[in-house]
Order: structure tokens, then C-alpha cells, then sequence
């Protein structure tokens, strides 16, 4: 897993695992850090992180959690990565691209969707990188009106 990495992350230090409610506050921490407003209540992450057929994923550097992934499946053959988050302090080092992998495989439905804000430059990037199209708006999706771009990319095989 850690041929994506770059040098910021000495090899084999980044392990990824399944994540389960003992993270729970970890990783509700962890997305107040990186969202502020948008974080989920805690008790949506221990919902997302005890849900059947739920994926859920979490990335280690040591014992600290530096991101996480939560998805699930949906009708129709189309997997949604809920949320996805990496420490600022530990960006740009291929742990989100890293989750998103490990995402996609483990939802293993033809198309993958996920939403952000219009405004989050660096998740667009990512997420064009990664092979995902805006498909969608969401008008006044988030807290204070801010639209909501939807993105979808085809599992590898299929085509939009």
C-alpha cells in the first residue's frame, strides 16, 4: 500500500485498517478538525462505523489516526464515499488517494459518487485525479448555502 507515498511517510510506516466504534472519537476528532461545521455528530460517525454492509477504513502512521474513509452502497450498483479525511498535517503524502482505493475495492460496485464543497480546491483535485466527473449540483447543500458538487467515476471496466 505505501507505493503511493511519498517521502514525508518513511516506508511502511502507513497502515491501513478497518475501523470500527473504538475509533469512534478519534475519528469524529479528527473530522471536526478537517470540516469544523460540517463534521458529523459523533453519533453519525458510530452510526457509520457499526452500519452492516458499511465500509469503513482507517489509516495509521504509528497508532495515531491521520484519515479515514466511510462509504456505503447504494441501489443500483453505485457505492458512496460518505466522507474521507487526512490531518492537514499529514496532506499531500498520497493517504487520501490511499483511502479512496481502498474504498473503491472494498464497495466493489461499478460506480463510486461523493460530494464536496465547490469551494475545496484540493479535493477537486484529488478526486479529477482520481478519475471522477461533476455529474451533479446540490444547490445550498452545506450549513451556510454553499452548493454541494456531486462526482462520479466509473468502476475500472465500466464506463460513464
Amino acid at each position: 500500500m505505501q507505493a503511493t507515498l511519498k517521502a514525508a511517510i518513511p516506508d511502511g510506516q502507513l497502515e491501513i485498517h478497518e475501523a470500527s466504534w473504538r475509533d469512534v472519537f478519534a475519528i469524529h476528532s479528527l473530522g471536526r478538525r478537517c470540516f469544523d461545521a460540517d463534521a458529523w455528530p459523533w453519533l453519525d460517525y458510530l452510526a457509520a462505523l457499526t452500519a452492516p454492509g458499511a465500509i469503513r477504513w482507517k489509516a495509521l502512521v504509528g497508532s495515531e489516526i491521520v484519515g479515514y474513509v466511510i462509504g456505503d452502497r447504494r441501489g443500483k450498483g453505485i457505492g458512496w464515499i460518505a466522507s474521507i479525511a487526512v490531518n492537514p498535517d499529514h496532506r499531500r503524502q498520497g493517504i487520501a488517494s490511499e483511502l479512496m482505493r481502498v474504498a473503491e475495492s472494498k464497495l466493489g460496485t461499478s460506480i463510486f459518487r461523493l460530494t464536496l464543497r465547490r469551494s475545496n480546491r484540493a479535493a477537486l483535485h484529488l478526486y479529477r485525479r482520481s478519475g471522477y466527473l461533476e455529474v451533479d449540483v446540490w444547490p445550498n447543500y452545506y450549513y451556510d448555502g454553499e452548493d454541494g458538487l456531486v462526482m462520479e467515476k466509473a468502476a475500472a471496466g465500466n464506463e460513464l
